[in-house]
């Protein structure tokens, strides 16, 4: 079971995914406009809601805002099946993001940018958070999230389905700009301070580099990321995810 305690996060649960709630605890006399727009929400979609002393909230969940939303977890997404429904796949790869902050804003950059699916590995990285769910601005519940158990494994696959991995690296003699993303692609973003681990640089079609100008050494991921994807949404034209 999950457990949600922002106003932003469950609102967008509500609108997208009430059945995923199972219990909602608010506060008594529902002190704001939020949530009594929270609670008409949760009245319309049958969800069953408690409302509680502050005091009361305070035990289920510290810093919370207002209500406590019991959640089933939420499903990742079959691999296969993102596949066929894309006719020119568009994924992203992130080899041990462990920082809940940079997987929430690269799930928000992802989802705005048309990114079929966005894949995890099981082990050594971050999941499905409220911190998580909090940075990418309801962005968790729209795009599907995969975990996969090899990461090296599932990349020699996604080559085998005519897929091109395409490696963010620093240093690589090739910029960002310079690929094709016309065509099918799964770009691989390494972790925070080590980059991309040598088994998965191995995997990789492509590296790719952004132009470092200033004193710094690295790009914050999730910065990076945005680069490519928004590089590709520019290629491929910006007509949008149907």
């Amino acid at each position: 079971m999950e457990t949600l305690s922002r106003l932003n996060p469950v609102l967008e649960i509500l609108q997208s995914s009430p059945r995923r709630i199972i219990k909602l605890f608010l506060v008594e006399q529902l002190p704001n406009t939020r949530l009594k727009q929270v609670f008409r929400l949760a009245r319309q979609h049958n969800v069953p809601v408690v409302l509680v002393p502050r005091k009361k909230l305070d035990r289920l969940q510290p810093h919370h805002q207002g209500l406590v939303a019991w959640l089933s977890p939420k499903p990742y997404a079959d691999l296969k099946q993102v596949l066929e429904r894309s006719p020119c796949p568009f994924l992203v790869v992130l080899d041990s993001v462990e920082d809940p902050q940079n997987l929430g804003a690269i799930l928000r950059s992802a989802e705005g940018g048309g990114v079929d699916a966005v894949i995890i590995p099981a082990r050594r990285a971050a999941g499905l958070t409220e911190a998580v769910a909090a940075v990418s601005a309801g962005a968790w519940e729209h795009i599907p999230l995969c975990r996969e158990k090899n990461l090296a494994r599932t990349l020699a696959w996604l080559k085998e389905k005519g897929l091109w991995v395409v490696g963010a690296e620093a240093g690589a003699g090739q910029l960002w700009y310079e690929f094709d993303y016309s065509q099918p692609v799964a770009i691989v973003l390494g972790s925070e301070g080590r980059g991309l681990r040598p088994i998965i640089r191995r995997q990789c079609d492509v590296l790719l580099a952004l132009p470092l100008l200033g004193k710094v050494s690295s790009l914050n991921v999730a910065a990076t990321a945005a680069v490519f994807i928004y590089e590709v949404v520019r290629q491929r034209g910006a007509e949008g995810r149907e």
